[in-house]
């Protein structure tokens, strides 16, 4: 009987193994499969594809020969020039500095409020968790101009942070969503060993250094690069804050580079810009995939 059900179990799908071995099923079925899996491989990686070709070539042949390979040679220079004469580099430096900066405040918010809510369950952790929780059906745009605002007058300190990466820290901390990606997954953390801790005269800040950090180490990769990619990607936000050109990221950096770059080398500057986002995914793709479970787990 359990052998019946392992097979059953194994046969779950749109073919069973009984499908698979008549041919008049199997190559149709393998055609199909190769055209989508095919199709889906074109879409996702074609336009990276054609950005590192358009990396390397001539101004010329992007716009004459879109689709041909190196009409004129391979321009490798283009690389370099955009990283000098364009200044990808100091908008590569300036990018690093407001994705790190955004990631250790995030981090510390996330970990901090996780910690709160479910670890030391005041009697307003429902509550809390509720408030933090309606936070994510308000639109972004909607609190753009009172952040704005905020951003302008610090209320309390009275500080003006246009023009510094405060501007941009700050509100990428205060981040709902890893709050409750965090508080989650502490609440899968067994509470004897806390129990135990307590009783051998353990502080709160003692059993969260010692005791839950150690043991959150996969959701703070979770939440980590989240931050960071979320971070790396933004746009308008410090466009509004960041009106020096010394402080701006890339994505701000190769906007305003459009107007006046030439073509090849506005396109080598895109190529760096994208190919270290992918280089991370691909470096630590299995917690972005956790992630992205337990975004789904949480928005179902």
């Amino acid at each position: 009987m359990a052998r019946r059900q392992a097979e059953a179990v194994n046969e779950r799908g749109v073919l069973s193994d009984l499908d698979r071995g008549r041919w008049r099923v199997r190559l149709p079925f393998g055609f199909v499969t190769i055209v989508v899996v095919g199709g889906l491989f074109f879409a996702a990686v074609g336009p990276l594809l054609w950005l590192a070709k358009s990396a390397v070539s001539t101004s010329q042949d992007i716009l004459a020969h879109p689709l041909e390979w190196w009409p004129s040679g391979i321009q490798l220079e283009n690389l370099a020039t955009a990283w000098n004469d364009l200044q990808v580099g100091q908008y590569l430096l300036n990018t690093v500095w407001v994705a790190a900066g955004a990631w250790f405040f995030g981090l510390l918010v996330a970990l901090t409020g996780g910690y709160v809510i479910s670890i030391l369950r005041p009697k307003y952790a429902k509550l809390l968790s509720g408030a933090v929780l309606a936070t994510l059906f308000i639109p972004a745009v909607i609190s753009l101009i009172s952040l704005y605002v905020t951003i302008l007058d610090v209320p309390l300190i009275r500080v003006n942070l246009l023009n510094t990466y405060w501007a941009v820290w700050l509100p990428a901390a205060a981040h709902a969503f890893n709050v409750l990606v965090v508080t989650r997954f502490f609440d899968t953390l067994p509470r004897d060993i806390f129990e135990a801790a307590r009783i051998d005269g353990a502080g709160q800040f003692t059993i969260f250094w010692r005791i839950v950090l150690p043991m959150s180490r996969p959701v703070i990769g979770v939440v980590s690069l989240l931050t960071i990619i979320a971070s790396w990607k933004d746009f308008l936000w410090p466009l509004l804050v960041l009106r020096n050109p010394a402080l701006q990221p890339l994505s701000v950096g190769l906007y305003k580079l459009e107007q006046s770059a030439d073509t090849a080398l506005l396109l080598a500057a895109m190529f760096i810009s994208v190919i270290i986002p992918v280089v991370l995914f691909l470096l630590f793709k299995k917690q972005f995939l956790e992630g992205a479970g337990q975004a789904g787990a949480i928005k179902g």
